[in-house]
């Protein structure tokens, strides 16, 4: 049977795995990231003795990385990485996990794969064209047709959090951070003293300024899905990050806005669900790229 190993690198914890073609798990793990405190080294280091690990238990035969950062999938280089991953930039994995393990490896950007993710085994199976956005701390998309992603000339392809919109951007509008900041604003509190989990709370039992903080959030969401559907008319949306845990409260709020923006005959041919995969969303598309990619 065909072993894959597989990573999703996030700013403050590092997932791992060993998955069937399947997308079946034998392992499944996480570490702590440690690239604030000891540097690229010190992560590679992990990656490096992790990997090695995983090859000496199972039988190996190719490496998936979901990573953060823009990513150059074809070199297996970081393009640009902010500094939740500090000095990540020119960095690259594809060719170092190679080097310490002799096995085929393949890299891509963690929301790319997240979005691969559902589209396979997910919220999104069986669609395409496929648009997958992600809102946290930032807001992330991608696109995908007939199980590939589009990249697009400067690997810059379903990047939706720069839309423009009246306002801001709608990573500025509508990620999660964005609708802290609006409730400790209408609350006056420390914004490093609440987090979504908590709006998210205080809005199930009554709260006002919590609940029009999420409609300001879900009117910009709505607006963005629409500009894009305007662009790709996808045959579904799947909306992922942390926010999907809200799917009960958010999905039922989210289509009434937007079938008052979109076009009914686009509206009833547009599926909009949320993420289902959770936390093996990243690694799992990982491994979707790696069956993708001929030469592993």
């Amino acid at each position: 049977m065909a072993l894959y190993a597989l990573f999703d690198i996030g700013g403050t914890a590092i997932k791992y795995g060993v998955s069937d073609a399947e997308g079946h798990f034998v392992k499944n793990d996480t570490v702590n990231n440690p690239a604030k405190e000891k540097g690229i080294r010190g992560m590679l280091d992990v990656l490096e003795r992790l990997l090695l690990d995983m090859k000496a238990e199972f039988d190996i035969c190719g490496t998936g990385v979901s990573t953060a950062g823009v990513v150059d999938a074809e070199k297996g280089e970081i393009l640009f990485a902010s500094d939740n991953i500090p000095g990540y930039t020119g960095t690259k994995p594809k060719s170092f996990l190679e080097a310490a393990a002799g096995i085929p490896c393949v890299v891509e950007n963690d929301v790319n794969c997240a979005g691969l993710g559902e589209a396979w085994l997910g919220a999104g199976r069986g669609a395409s064209p496929l648009v997958c956005m992600t809102l946290g701390t930032g807001v992330g998309g991608c696109v995908i047709a007939n199980g590939k992603l589009l990249h697009g000339a400067s690997n810059f392809a379903g990047e939706v959090g720069y839309l423009p919109m009246p306002g801001g951007t709608l990573e500025e509008l509508a990620s999660t951070s964005a609708l802290v900041r609006r409730v400790s604003d209408g609350k006056g509190l420390n914004v490093q003293d609440i987090d979504g989990k908590k709006v998210f709370e205080w809005a199930q039992n009554g709260d006002r300024v919590c609940l029009e903080a999420i409609d300001e959030m879900l009117d910009a969401l709505a607006q963005g899905v629409w500009m894009t559907a305007c662009v790709v008319n996808p045959e579904a949306f799947v909306i992922g990050g942390g926010i999907s845990a809200q799917k009960d409260f958010l999905e039922p709020r989210l289509r009434e806005k937007l079938s008052g923006i979109m076009l009914p005959h686009v509206f009833e041919n547009t599926r909009v669900s949320f993420a289902e995969l959770g936390n093996n969303a990243g690694m799992l598309g990982a491994l979707r790229c790696i069956l993708n990619n001929e030469s592993v």
